[in-house]
């Protein structure tokens, strides 16, 4: 995709999502609103809850964080038993409030909301298809693409009409839909983005993560399977499964990276498996040191992994400013080299005149892993050793999270050794592709960041989709 102007010093995901059907006469709105607080690390733009009273669907929504967007007086107007919530990531010039979702519309039948998290690839031609027959739109997002689809097919009934769009859309999306009388949730047939089930009392609820369930005090029954449609209504909870193929990839960065250290995907405890990725990479990049360190917070686990395998102490060397928002886009030089350093700063009293192991998750760009080797020997560090709990990042992502073009991904176009010269320290490694995977019992992982592989057929790089750049995303 193209992209506008901007510095990319890490990954970025789009989205996240929450639905709640309530029969225990709990506060839905503010439950959602508790919930994508719970969330805010997957989408940083907007914020938005839509909730049904069994008559008509109310909706606010707005830029900036959760606590932000919503107050006690805007909370308190939303009453009804079904509702969904959305917080979305986008980049920059395009924190536009018609791209807020979820999206509502009233349609012959009534009234449909639908939040999003992923990406369409075959949106460009879905949009040309529905505007060639007289559909309207009002967004630059491919979520209303979604949307036109289901009010297409409505006659045939929700499901079917799901079915149906389900047919005609490629990429990743996990969905929560609501009516004036029932919740949905969906994912698509290769099971891209996360998407668990909850139970709170007798209510059912749907989040992008367990760690949204645990808040509001909900108990997490299962993930969303691959292709599947739950529907939540007065009569129960169904389930319902797109016929044909499905072929599990799931996006294996959720662990990496992305989903919080708390949460718990496909049965797996997300910090369980940075840990272990640590333990992995330990094995196969030894080195004589004195102290990990970790890149806070994402590089914790994999430190404490690293740790416990080689012997070598772990401790603090860098300190996050936690009140600190995104800093990713600057500028100018001059002032990205102000933000890493108003984001992390070194402890020098612990790195002192030390041979420190520094462990991350990935390097992208390759910027900000140069600025921090270059801090820790500014502040006395004897050695660095770079430590990647992940593959090198090769190839770009195209179904729900922002990353730069190949030829700005370091991985794609030069050696380990010519990286490690690059950002300046003394040894470099990354965790194999095979020493990942080793993490996991499970199988079906999409893993085309790392090596091209895509579950589904890509765009070519540098085509140009119809919608403003980088906003064709859910």
């Amino acid at each position: 995709m193209e992209r506008k102007n901007q510095q990319y010093n890490g990954l970025k995901e789009e989205c996240g999502v929450f639905g709640i059907y309530d029969i225990n006469g709990h506060d839905t709105a503010r439950i959602t609103y508790y919930a994508l607080h719970a969330l805010q690390h997957r989408g940083q733009e907007s914020a938005g809850i839509a909730i049904s009273n069994g008559k008509i669907i109310d909706y606010h929504k707005g830029n900036g964080l959760v606590t932000e967007v919503f107050n006690d007086k805007n909370i308190s107007e939303l009453r009804g038993r079904v509702a969904i919530g959305h917080v979305r990531y986008s980049t920059t010039g395009l924190n536009q409030i018609y791209n807020a979702q979820p999206i509502v519309v009233r349609y012959r039948n009534g009234y449909l909301a639908l939040a999003h998290n992923g990406n369409l690839v075959n949106a460009d031609e879905l949009r040309k298809e529905l505007e060639e027959s007289g559909s309207i739109f009002q967004t630059s997002t491919d979520t209303e693409i979604i949307v036109h689809l289901i009010a297409r097919y409505i006659t045939k009934g929700m499901v079917e009409a799901v079915k149906m769009a389900m047919q005609k859309i490629k990429g990743a999306y996990s969905l929560v839909i609501m009516t004036e009388k029932a919740l949905y949730a969906v994912k698509d047939p290769n099971g891209l983005r996360p998407l668990c089930i909850g139970l709170l009392d007798d209510s059912y609820c749907f989040a992008s993560e367990s760690c949204a369930f645990d808040v509001i005090g909900a108990r997490l029954i299962r993930e969303v399977s691959p292709g599947e449609i739950v529907e939540v209504s007065e009569d129960g909870i169904k389930s319902y499964a797109l016929e044909g193929q499905k072929k599990e990839a799931f996006c294996i960065f959720e662990y990496i990276y992305f989903s919080r250290p708390d949460s718990v995907i496909r049965g797996i405890s997300v910090y369980a498996v940075r840990r272990e990725m640590g333990r992995r990479l330990a094995m196969e990049y030894p080195v004589d040191a004195d102290l990990i360190v970790p890149v806070p917070d994402s590089g914790i686990p994999a430190a404490s992994g690293y740790s416990e395998v080689s012997g070598i102490p772990y401790g603090e060397g860098l300190v996050k400013n936690k009140y600190v928002g995104r800093t990713f886009i600057q500028p100018d030089q001059a002032h990205r080299e102000i933000a890493v350093r108003l984001k992390l700063n070194v402890l020098a009293e612990s790195i002192r005149g030390k041979r420190i192991v520094l462990v991350d998750d990935s390097i992208v760009r390759g910027t900000t892993s140069k600025r921090l080797v270059s801090m820790l020997r500014s502040a006395g560090a004897k050695e660095v050793h770079l430590r990647i709990s992940a593959p090198p990042v090769k190839f770009p992502c195209y179904f729900g999270i922002d990353t730069p073009s190949r030829k700005e991904l370091i991985g794609s176009k030069a050696s380990v050794e010519d990286i490690r010269k690059m950002i300046g320290a003394d040894s470099l490694g990354y965790l194999s592709i095979d020493g990942l995977l080793s993490c996991f019992d499970h199988v079906g992982f999409c893993t085309g960041c790392f090596d091209g592989n895509y579950p589904i057929k890509v765009p070519e790089e540098g085509s140009k989709f119809k919608f403003e750049a980088g906003v064709c995303y859910g």
